[in-house]
């Protein structure tokens, strides 16, 4: 599997983390994050007391992470999603980014997650994954993963900053949320894990022959 990218994208809590993770394994290939660098500019601005929509700040933010800001423990939670999601609109902040996810990937091969990986970051990806669920079902998933880390949280709530995140990420001017033309559409809102990612690995070894 040297040297093969498989793209895994899809909005948030779509499932496509775990799937990638999962996918990664199997192949045998290594699995990057490409939201935790958002999330984690996106914590270095909050950090600061800054708005994470000041394109300077962010930027600065996005060019001196270390691989050190990836293992934080604050970076999920609704104002952690919606920092990332600011930083993550500014072309800046994904010009810093775009070269590290293309070296991850390049010499060894990867499986990627995120929301431009098959659009933007590798458009010639052997496979290309688009995971989806409902708005109701993504809101659900969310919220139980909110509970069983002890975060209090309001079902209905999540559900509206899920319905802004997807509104934020179809909509910015730069690589916005969508499928690549050649991804395969995996909708997982019926699935339990084991049967997502069992679809999930037949499309991908399907593409990949």
């Amino acid at each position: 599997m040297t040297g093969i990218v498989v793209a895994v994208d899809g909005p948030a809590a779509a499932g496509k983390g775990t799937l990638a993770r999962r996918l990664a394994a199997a192949l045998d290939l290594p699995y990057l994050d490409t939201g935790l660098l958002y999330r984690a500019v996106g914590r270095r601005v909050l950090d600061a007391d800054a708005d994470p929509r000041d394109a300077a700040i962010a930027e600065a933010a996005a060019r001196a992470l270390t691989p050190a800001d990836l293992d934080r423990t604050d970076l999920r939670g609704p104002m952690a999603d919606m920092a990332a999601s600011a930083v993550a609109a500014i072309p800046a902040v994904r010009a810093a980014l775009l070269d590290f996810q293309r070296a991850f990937g390049r010499d060894r091969g990867a499986v990627l997650d995120g929301r431009d990986i098959g659009t933007v970051v590798f458009p010639d990806a052997r496979a290309k994954l688009y995971v989806t669920a409902s708005v109701e079902e993504r809101a659900r998933r969310r919220f139980l993963e909110l509970q069983a880390r002890g975060v209090a949280a309001d079902r209905s709530q999540v559900e509206a900053e899920i319905r802004d995140r997807d509104a934020q990420d179809a909509n910015r001017p730069v690589a916005p949320l969508k499928p690549a033309p050649d991804a395969m559409l995996l909708d997982t809102t019926s699935l339990d894990a084991e049967a997502a990612f069992a679809a999930a690995l037949d499309l991908v070894r399907g593409r990949l022959g």
